[in-house]
């Protein structure tokens, strides 16, 4: 995958290196004969082999580990935040009303959804003014109000839900200095990964995507968004979903 769209010899950094998809959009990237580096965050020190590769740490938790990490990262062209968190200790998606649970809430906003921002409050000022740039954060479609019909996972579609506004909200911001600028939100699929496991059961088997192939998908989708289309929540397949 190249990001013709972008100059050669951009620079990018993606948070979240160590799961399975953001591990596959540094493999990619770091492929790119147009990026001369790649900054590969994750809570633990990332294992990337290849020489393009700058690993860091970061705790999306934790303000200045996150500001000592926009440091280290300096200008990029592209950020991508492939974090997120779905089910876990403590956490897993609500099937009714009656299992809302203040704790499980705040976890959920505290990483789908402020983490990013405090990411974006740190990098988008950052990125250059003069040419095209890319910031894009992992959203889900169940994060769209709209398209809401089951109900259910209160904490995860919320959450999502209000990352989507976030970045509406920043891409407005973000234009007023950064004419080149696209900032949006990107639903994957479903990606074959540690967070989606206990729902693939009822996945078409053509719809389940390695990383690999989401990750390509969805810099397929970036390299060919325009700044008018900035603020919005893309899929995989590059179709615009409505909030």
């Amino acid at each position: 995958m190249t990001l013709a769209s972008l100059h050669d010899g951009y620079t990018a950094a993606v948070f979240g290196a160590s799961g399975g998809l953001g591990h596959a959009f540094v493999e990619q990237l770091a492929a790119d004969p147009r990026c001369a580096s790649v900054h590969a965050g994750a809570r633990n020190t990332p294992a990337h082999a290849h020489p393009k590769v700058v690993a860091f740490n970061f705790d999306l938790t934790n303000p200045a580990s996150l500001e000592a990490a926009a440091k280290t990262i300096g200008a990029p062209d592209l950020v991508v935040i492939a974090t997120g968190v779905l089910h876990g200790e403590n956490l897993a998606p609500e099937k009714t009303m009656r299992s809302l649970d203040p704790d499980q809430l705040g976890l959920a906003f505290a990483i789908n959804a402020a983490g990013p921002a405090q990411i974006a409050r740190l990098l988008l000022p950052a990125m250059p003014r003069d040419r095209r740039t890319l910031f894009a954060a992992l959203s889900a479609r169940v994060g769209s109000i709209s398209d809401n019909r089951l109900g259910g996972w209160h904490s995860y579609r919320a959450s999502k839900a209000a990352l989507n506004m976030l970045v509406r909200c920043l891409a407005i911001e973000q234009a007023r200095s950064h004419r080149h600028a696209v900032c949006v939100t990107l639903h994957p699929g479903t990606v074959d990964t540690d967070l989606s496991k206990p729902f693939q059961s009822g996945v078409v088997p053509d719809r389940l995507f390695t990383p690999a192939q989401s990750a390509r998908h969805l810099l397929k989708v970036l390299d060919t968004l325009e700044p008018a289309q900035s603020g919005r929540l893309f899929g995989w397949d590059g179709q615009e979903i409505q909030p």
